[in-house]
């Protein structure tokens, strides 16, 4: 069995992915590090909390090291790996009887004070209107507008359809700019 470091410096994803299954703990730790820092801000997103977002992307890992053997080499990872992502939120969501909300991300700096302001109150007033949103039409916005996946990758990791992921970030956005809109209206 060839390792990571035999197989080059730095194999190509679908290398990591196909020397992990065989069993190459360094090919899995690269996998880790490939994919942390998306599973944690995703989770972050949904979660709202970063030690509770802390808590699912471990989980998340260790989900992966458990069932990766049984990962269908057809399909492509990164969308399972959202689906994970995902699922394991939901669990930890319902088991801390807390509703899903996104977290802002990380400070933006900006040289104009006043534009910094701005931006910070617009993530402020989104994150609140996404946390007032239902849990499915959260997940789909999130996935869709903040991660930036296609439609049609966003309906598969949520086990739905592209019609019905289209329907959901559009009732989403339209609540969220409502919300802002309210939001808005009570500061003047």
């Amino acid at each position: 069995m060839t390792s990571a470091a035999e197989a080059s410096e730095s194999p190509e994803p679908v290398t990591l992915l196909r020397l992990a299954k065989a069993g190459d703990a360094a090919a899995f730790e690269q996998l880790i590090v490939l994919h942390e820092r998306r599973v944690f801000l995703t989770a972050l997103r949904l979660l709202r909390c970063r030690e509770d977002a802390e808590d699912a992307a471990q989980e998340v890992f260790l989900r992966l090291h458990k069932h990766l053997r049984r990962f269908d080499d057809t399909r492509e990872f990164p969308p399972w790996l959202y689906r994970v992502t995902v699922n394991v939120c939901r669990d930890l969501a319902r088991s801390r009887q807390k509703g899903w909300a996104p977290e802002v991300g990380e400070p933006w700096h900006v040289e104009d004070p006043t534009a910094e302001y701005e931006r910070r109150e617009q993530k402020r007033i989104v994150e609140e209107a996404l946390g007032r949103l239902p849990e499915k039409e959260r997940a789909a916005i999130v996935l869709r507008d903040l991660e930036g996946l296609p439609t049609k990758e966003v309906a598969r990791i949520l086990g739905s359809t592209a019609a019905t992921v289209r329907s959901q970030v559009s009732s989403a956005r339209l609540k969220i700019r409502e919300f802002a809109d309210r939001f808005r209206r009570r500061r003047t």
